[in-house]
């Protein structure tokens, strides 16, 4: 079985990667940092040797190289049994404030991204007849929030094209799932301040996703919404 994961050298998709290695997964990782996969492949390979890592950098961000890694993949034969589109940024800002081209860098890193590498890899799952596919939205996909401006318009995007994707693939057996996380600690966070008891693991997020992975193929979990138990800060 193989795991495709987009930002996934460190934060939640590096947790997510070393839940699905757990689980036995081949995995192909994603982001714009060479040297940063690279070193998450190997703590990652020393951790889970039998479990095969592949690494390929690219800035999803723009379209062809999302249909550039989706074609790697394409071409090395890999069967797409899981797909985590987390490749994503947040700029903080208001609309009325924000740095001009914020918008622009928000819908291109957090929506496009996964429109465009998802299309290049539906045509394949779509003749296999499987697959999940898993969007990583926000909490701020569905309630605004100050200083969030452009980041949350492009997750409400994610999550409109997320739910129409859902539709989209009922009949090919194909799996969609939209989560919808608060904080939770990663690198980001470090310095900032904030008490790392008072949000999430990266770790909780990585254990639902890979529990909603495991289903039958009779069941789909549609969305996850995850918070810390005291709320969003």
């Amino acid at each position: 079985m193989n795991c495709i994961i987009t930002g996934a050298s460190k934060g939640l998709g590096k947790a997510i990667a070393e839940k699905f290695a757990a689980g036995g997964y081949d995995l192909y990782l994603c982001s714009r940092s060479e040297q940063a996969l690279l070193t998450t492949k190997k703590e990652l390979g020393t951790r889970f040797p039998g479990v095969a890592i592949h690494t390929k950098a690219f800035d999803l961000s723009k379209r062809e190289e999302a249909f550039s890694f989706g074609q790697w993949l394409l071409d090395s034969g890999v069967a797409v049994d899981i797909l985590v589109n987390n490749a994503g940024q947040f700029i903080p800002g208001s609309v009325h404030n924000e740095d001009e081209g914020a918008l622009e860098q928000m819908m291109a890193v957090n929506l496009y991204s996964a429109y465009h590498l998802t299309r290049r890899l539906l045509p394949a799952m779509i003749g296999q007849r499987s697959g999940h596919i898993f969007n990583m939205c926000s909490v701020a996909s569905f309630r605004a929030y100050p200083n969030g401006g452009a980041y949350s318009i492009s997750k409400h995007a994610l999550s409109g094209f997320s739910a129409n994707l859902r539709e989209e693939m009922k009949p090919y057996g194909i799996k969609v799932t939209s989560v919808y996380p608060g904080a939770a600690y990663t690198d980001s966070w470090a310095g900032s301040g904030i008490d790392p008891q008072r949000i999430m693991e990266a770790a909780d997020v990585a254990e639902m996703i890979y529990a909603a992975s495991r289903l039958s193929p009779q069941a789909t979990v549609e969305e996850i919404l995850l918070r810390p138990q005291l709320g969003d800060l």
